[in-house]
């Protein structure tokens, strides 16, 4: 304690040193130290509650609301979990918001409440889970989330006949942002939404509750109507006999009871995809190898009732992929002291660090983005400490920002001194408060944002909701006042057009009587912006879309019912393979491809989208390892056997050399048929700009996997834009999926732009990854989808990337590259004025002039180029670009060892122009 306490002061004076005084710093520094004590329970605790990865953004105001409804309380990690014993020895459990359940863990819980355990949950619970897993959850919960409602509705006692003290009418309802539950058979609606059909918000069973709202958000609920709900909940399940045990038989002592996680042993994050039980599978139609079998988990094989689980690597385009990468485990539970290696104490100071650069970088945008008066002017205590360049230039909010910058730095140090000391539990905590100060320190009330391609998935659901042409208004009208300037709107899904068209058998059945997508067209024009129509292309059918529409759940699609040849199989014989939903076709049958070449020209010659987004351009997902395999259409059989002699359901991957032509010849279907599509409808529309959602795995795995070989498509210049679907829950994971494609040299001219899941993303959580792409060389980002954007992430967008006037437009970067390249390079001049000007730049005065006179030299070429176009005017700019970049190294060397991260940013910044000139020149020569 008194080496903390020693720590504390040192800390103090160096901020009172650098001039910053904040009255209620010393509180802050020992609370985020851990020199205050944590609030144990006097008595023991009634629930237990699970402590996970995507909980970790709401665990403050999750524990203020039990520590304020006065529950007694035990943490259980999630990612401790390997048996039923590990759910802890209390009666209820309460899982808040935990989209993501491994099938180890749904087996331990249904094993758990099966010998009496009762389980509350919140949110769409399991929903990011394989489907074997969310099919078992829906049984132990009464039903599962079904869609997200757009706004807060009132949350309203159902016509049901409960026990009376188990609603009460006061607190427990009121205005909730949450969503519909669908019951099953044996559910209880205990509380509708206040509509017209009143839908079920909550739903209970003897044995569980499914609350329709993610508990302990302050934005979606209030705390006295949440601790209300869980309040009842609990009293329903602890009504027992005096004599009763409140311990579930086996239970485990494990379970911490104080009011942070504790954990003896380091525990990997919860995997959002794993293959550790393999299904069970009848044999082999065709002669393929068998599965290679695993031995279960103990816990799992000694069940009463053992249980198989179909879980495999995602099976469609919008699953995280989170598991497939070389993850280092950043994410800790709280205050737990499990060892920390000294590899992860580096990776931690590292991500404190970026993280500190990126706070720094927004501030500095924002400082001067869309100033043109003297940017010297108002700059009071600039020049307190380096780090004080990123505040406000009004100075308001200089003193919190720098406190928290400089209060970061230190703590980045002393982690792995930490570390060293085998105190795990401090830096833990250290660094997860320094985390959250940061995050506070984004400018988010102002704009920042440079031309960028800012794209949303406009998902069918949401089409569908919206109903009318009225409808959609109001959600374009959200769209451009978020400063969205590109949808992909969802217009074919699984074979259903959202349109009404002469090529395709059916409309979807879910918007028929009007035409979305010519609503779309007009709504986004009128808002200056674009509308590229995001269609399926080798996914034939989604057992998800019968059951919305009530049909059959083996239903192959309305294209496939009619055209049975030209389905695709698994080396079983199944049109669907083990653990998918969606059937796909056969991208060797020449009849289906030219059907969906017609179809994709309806499309870009009946409607004016200015782009089509390939969806689905792949195999499903396989394991050959494992004697999961796909591909074995008729016309693909037939073609391979007539190249080589051998059907392909003869041979195995253990045949290298045949196994490896079978793994080309559908890598090269999927190959002709993007070639083919650029071709034919570039000749129908020569500014169309094609792009492509593909999965962001590495180059070998993906061929071998998906058979979806995306460089080789980039190179050719057949897309304008690949979309990799860069999934991540947190900055660390995101930059790692997505850094091997940025740096990339195989994509020729084309742009990337990565995908960003807003699902059960903190909303600060998601700027930052934001801010990540700003600091990149990257042209932009795409967020999936509109469904997920709510109100926070609105007013957020709205600040910092909203048009600055109503009136102003700004280059889209795919569409005017040069333009975009030239307002970008102004912006970055702007800022090395502002950091010149206020003497904050490490660099001799004669070495600042050459650095002003080159770069006013190539500021002039990029504005000569964006004003007309031209070759000589291309290459005038590309040759002052290169001569700028060869030097900046140079000029900016004593910088980068003060602020190294900022000099990158800038050199990426660099970078992005030299790609939009690359992507300029491509166009310049094969369009008009």
């Amino acid at each position: 304690m008194k080496n903390q306490e020693k720590r504390v002061t040192k800390l103090q004076l160096q901020i009172k040193k650098a001039g910053f005084f904040i009255f209620n710093l010393q509180f802050l520094l020992l609370n985020s130290l851990g020199i205050l004590p944590a609030i144990a329970a006097d008595e023991e605790p009634v629930l237990s509650i699970v402590y996970s990865q995507e909980n970790s953004n709401q665990w403050s105001t999750i524990t203020n609301r039990l520590q304020a409804a006065g529950v007694n309380y035990c943490v259980i990690p999630l990612a401790d979990v390997r048996s039923a014993t590990d759910w802890g020895d209390r009666k209820v459990l309460f899982l808040p918001n935990i989209e993501t359940i491994t099938p180890a863990q749904t087996i331990a819980l249904e094993e758990w409440m099966s010998k009496g355990g009762r389980l509350i949950a919140s949110g769409p619970v399991g929903s990011l889970s394989a489907p074997g897993v969310r099919q078992l959850l829906r049984s132990l919960v009464g039903g599962f989330w079904g869609f997200s409602l757009s706004e807060k509705q009132e949350l309203q006692p159902a016509k049901t006949k409960l026990p009376e003290d188990w609603i009460n009418q006061g607190a427990m309802f009121g205005q909730v942002h949450g969503g519909v539950i669908l019951p099953d058979s044996v559910s209880t609606p205990a509380a509708v939404w206040n509509s017209n059909d009143n839908q079920a918000a909550v739903v209970t069973t003897d044995r569980s509750t499914l609350l329709g709202w993610r508990w302990g958000v302050d934005a979606v609920a209030g705390a006295e109507l949440d601790n209300a709900w869980l309040k009842a909940a609990i009293a329903r399940y602890m009504k027992l006999p005096p004599s009763a045990s409140r311990k579930v038989e086996g239970g485990s002592p494990t379970c911490s009871t104080s009011t942070v996680a504790k954990s003896t042993t380091p525990s990997p994050l919860p995997p959002v995809i794993t293959s550790a039980i393999q299904p069970v599978v009848k044999p082999p139609i065709i002669n393929a190898p068998n599965p290679q079998t695993k031995t279960p988990p103990k816990a799992i094989a000694t069940a009463p009732q053992p249980r198989q689980l179909v879980n495999v690597t995602p099976q469609n385009s919008r699953e995280p992929i989170d598991a497939l990468e070389d993850t280092v485990r950043l994410d800790v539970v709280p205050n737990s002291n499990a060892p920390i290696s000294s590899g992860d104490a580096i990776a931690l100071q590292q991500e404190l660090e970026n993280l500190i650069g990126r706070v720094e970088s927004s501030n500095l945008a924002a400082a001067t983005n869309g100033n043109n008066e003297d940017i010297a002017s108002n700059t009071e205590g600039l020049k307190v400490d380096r780090s004080n360049l990123i505040a406000s230039r009004s100075g308001v909010q200089l003193p919190e920002t720098a406190v928290a910058i400089t209060q970061a730095r230190e703590i980045a140090k002393n982690i792995p001194v930490l570390v060293a000391q085998k105190n795990y539990a401090l830096a833990r905590q250290q660094w997860l408060t320094a985390k959250a100060s940061l995050w506070k320190q984004f400018p988010l009330n102002r704009r920042l944002a440079q031309p960028e391609i800012r794209s949303v998935w406009l998902d069918r659901g949401t089409i569908v909701r919206a109903g009318s042409e009225q409808g959609l208004a109001q959600i374009f009208d959200r769209l451009a006042q978020s400063g969205i300037n590109t949808v992909f709107f969802e217009t074919l899904n699984a074979s259903y057009t959202i349109y009404p068209s002469q090529v395709a058998p059916q409309q979807n059945p879910l918007v028929r009587g009007w035409d979305p997508l010519a609503s779309a067209v007009k709504l986004a024009h009128a808002r200056n912006m674009e509308l590229h129509a995001w269609v399926w292309a080798f996914a034939a059918g989604n057992q998800r879309h019968n059951e919305i529409i009530n049909a059959k759940p083996d239903y192959p699609g309305p294209v496939l019912a009619a055209n049975p040849d030209w389905a695709n199989y698994d080396n079983r014989g199944n049109m669907i393979p083990i653990g998918q939903t969606k059937p796909f076709f056969d991208p060797a049958n020449p009849q289906l491809r030219q059907y969906l070449l017609r179809l994709y020209e309806e499309i870009v010659t009946r409607y004016q989208v200015d782009g089509l987004q390939l969806d689905y351009i792949r195999y499903p997902f396989q394991d050959p390892a494992a004697g999961r395999s796909y591909g074995y259409g008729k016309a693909a059989r037939e073609q391979f056997q007539q190249l080589t002699g051998v059907d392909p359901t003869k041979i195995s991957p253990s045949d290298r050399d045949l196994w490896q032509k079978w793994t080309e010849f559908r890598t090269a279907q999927v190959d002709s048929f993007v070639a083919q599509v650029s071709q034919q409808l570039r000749q129908k529309r020569s500014n169309l700009t094609i792009s492509v959602a593909v999965f962001p795995l590495p180059e070998i795995e993906r061929i071998h996997k998906l058979q979806q070989h995306w460089e080789v498509w980039a190179r050719r210049g057949d897309i304008d834009l690949i979309v990799p679907m860069t999934y991540a829950l947190d900055t660390p994971r995101f930059q790692r999926l997505a850094q091997p494609w940025i740096s990339s040299t195989q994509l020729g001219a084309t742009l990337l732009v990565p995908g960003i899941r807003l699902l059960s993303l903190p909303t600060v959580g998601a700027f930052d990854q934001l801010q990540l792409v700003r600091d990149l060389p990257v042209s932009g980002y795409a967020l999936f989808a509109v469904d997920n954007l709510n109100n926070e992430f609105h007013k957020i967008f709205s600040n910092t990337q909203g048009k600055a006037q109503p009136t102003s437009t700004e280059p889209i970067p795919h569409r005017q590259p040069f333009q975009a390249a030239a307002v970008r390079y102004n912006a970055l001049q702007r800022e090395w004025k502002f950091v010149l000007q206020n003497d904050q730049m490490r660099m001799p005065a004669t070495t600042i002039v050459e650095f002003n006179n080159q770069a006013q030299v190539l500021q002039t070429a990029l504005s000569q180029l964006a004003a007309s176009p031209s070759a000589s005017k291309f290459i005038n700019a590309k040759a002052a670009l290169g001569q700028f970049q060869s030097q900046y190294r140079t000029w900016m060397r004593q910088e980068a060892i003060e602020n190294p991260y900022q000099v990158k940013v800038w050199e990426n910044r660099l970078a992005t122009i030299e790609r939009l000139l690359r992507y300029g020149e491509r166009r310049l020569q094969s369009r008009p």
